[in-house]
């Protein structure tokens, strides 16, 4: 019997034990924005309350009143998308389910009524797995890892959809700013042909030579009318990348240019002081790495054997003789490894754990060769990016001043300073494109720091390219 009740004791021991916290995901979001603070300047909040609501709706209205700037929009996504929302939400469900795992199952209670002639005997069993009791703490220190694993998974997703909206709000005004000078390009080409025609009408301008000015204009309408589905479509990504309702995407505006270069580029030793092991794909490996060693060691013993424990009392009732008699006693159950030895289950979690020490070593290395090639595409673009506002946009701008007074002078005709219009305006647009390719490879060395990488391409400039854009 003293068995019985210290086997019962160890039970009640072992449902304290399991009691542990649920996850507050309020810390978990306060630790997140401490976390990735770069990124979400503390504005990361899951809503869970009609006041939560109403206070992310009044706060998306006032982004909404004026041109949206790069950190505006990041506020709007983090206040206003679903998709963000719905991040929080499964990173919380993430979280719970692993907590879970680290809790001991509810015991099982059963109960009996069985008659024979005058007897009656009723059973009552209490049971519950002894080696889920045994292997508890094993299982809580893996639910804390696998718990500590989905918070640093939570931040990676965090900069990985900032920084899909930052690039989105980059190519937007961008497509939106190429659009602009498009449509100079198409009326100036429409002047061009227009005057060819007449010319050609009055006898001055031979078909070749209006055939010439035609089929620019011809070009830059169909060059117009990419440039116009362009704009819609990074406007209507930026619209999903915000979740924006039709009503907000009409109230949506963004600045009619991107912003002027940084005065000096990220130096390259301030890229490299961000130490590899404070990653967070190195911290999502290491984690990985810690929960794929203790679930090995746990395992190996569950793989082998299970046991189940209970605790019984019984009751036969006489009723020819009037009397009753209590049974107590208790039960163990133990699974024979006779048909399977667990070598199966042994073979994968040894893979397992094979693979994430080498995942781990595998992101290590990889770690730094990621941020070089993020800072060198940074810093390619920056230099691309100060060549075409310091000296292709001011040469092309003396080139027009001077045919301009060349013009004046008669020393060129109108179709000459019409071409030199175009040129000018083919450079903007190659130095709007080049100030994109900037802001896009900042938004990705800023999540490679934080250790998110994500891929920039440098597009080539177009021919004849120029710097900044004209109200740069």
């Amino acid at each position: 019997m003293k068995t019985i009740f210290r086997l019962s004791a160890l039970a009640t021991a072992g449902l304290v034990l399991a009691g542990c916290a649920s996850v507050n995901v309020d810390q978990v979001v306060r630790d997140t924005n401490e976390t990735t603070n770069t990124f979400t300047q503390g504005n990361l909040e899951l809503s869970r309350t009609e006041q939560q609501g109403q206070a992310r709706a009044r706060l998306s209205s006032e982004l909404l009143a004026k041109p949206l700037t790069m950190d505006d929009a990041v506020q709007l996504a983090l206040s206003n998308s679903p998709a963000v929302q719905t991040l929080l939400a499964q990173s919380w469900a993430d979280m719970a389910q692993a907590n879970q795992a680290g809790r001991i199952a509810n015991p099982v209670f059963t109960f009996e009524r069985i008659r024979f002639g005058d007897e009656l005997e009723l059973g009552r069993l209490l049971s519950f797995g002894l080696l889920d009791l045994l292997t508890l703490p094993r299982r809580q220190a893996i639910s804390r890892s696998q718990v500590a694993q989905a918070r640093v998974q939570l931040s990676a997703n965090v900069v990985e959809q900032v920084t899909q909206v930052r690039q989105t709000w980059v190519r937007a005004v961008a497509a939106q700013q190429t659009l602009h000078y498009a449509n100079q390009v198409n009326s100036t080409a429409q002047a061009s042909a227009e005057l060819a025609r007449r010319m050609q009408q009055v006898g001055n301008f031979t078909r070749l030579q209006r055939a010439r000015q035609q089929v620019f204009y011809a070009d830059a309408t169909a060059q117009l009318a990419s440039s116009q589905h362009a704009a819609t479509a990074a406007r209507e990504e930026l619209t999903r990348q915000l979740g924006l309702t039709d009503a907000q995407a009409g109230q949506l505006k963004l600045p009619e240019r991107l912003p002027d270069l940084p005065k000096e580029p990220r130096q390259a030793a301030v890229v490299s002081a961000n130490a590899t092991q404070q990653r967070l794909d190195v911290q999502m490996a290491r984690n990985q790495l810690d929960v794929a060693g203790k679930s090995q060691g746990l395992n190996l013993i569950t793989s082998l054997v299970d046991v189940e424990l209970g605790i019984r009392r019984d009751t036969v009732f006489d009723n020819a003789a009037g009397t009753s008699t209590p049974r107590k006693g208790y039960e163990l159950g133990i699974r024979l490894p006779i048909f399977d030895w667990g070598t199966a289950r042994r073979d994968a979690m040894n893979a397992q754990s094979l693979a994430a020490a080498n995942r781990y070593e595998s992101t290590v290395r990889n770690a730094s060769s990621q941020l070089r090639e993020s800072y060198s595409a940074y810093r390619t673009a920056y230099d691309v990016a100060r060549h075409y506002r310091d000296e292709i946009v001011p040469l092309r701008k003396t080139m027009a001043d001077e045919n301009v007074l060349r013009y004046n002078g008669m020393l060129i005709g109108v179709f000459e300073l019409l071409a030199d219009n175009r040129d000018q305006i083919s450079s903007v647009i190659a130095a709007i494109n080049a100030y994109q390719q900037f802001w896009l490879a900042d938004a990705a060395l800023a999540a490679s720091m934080i250790g998110k990488p994500t891929a920039t391409m440098m597009a080539a400039p177009a021919a004849g390219g120029g710097g900044e854009a004209a109200g740069h």
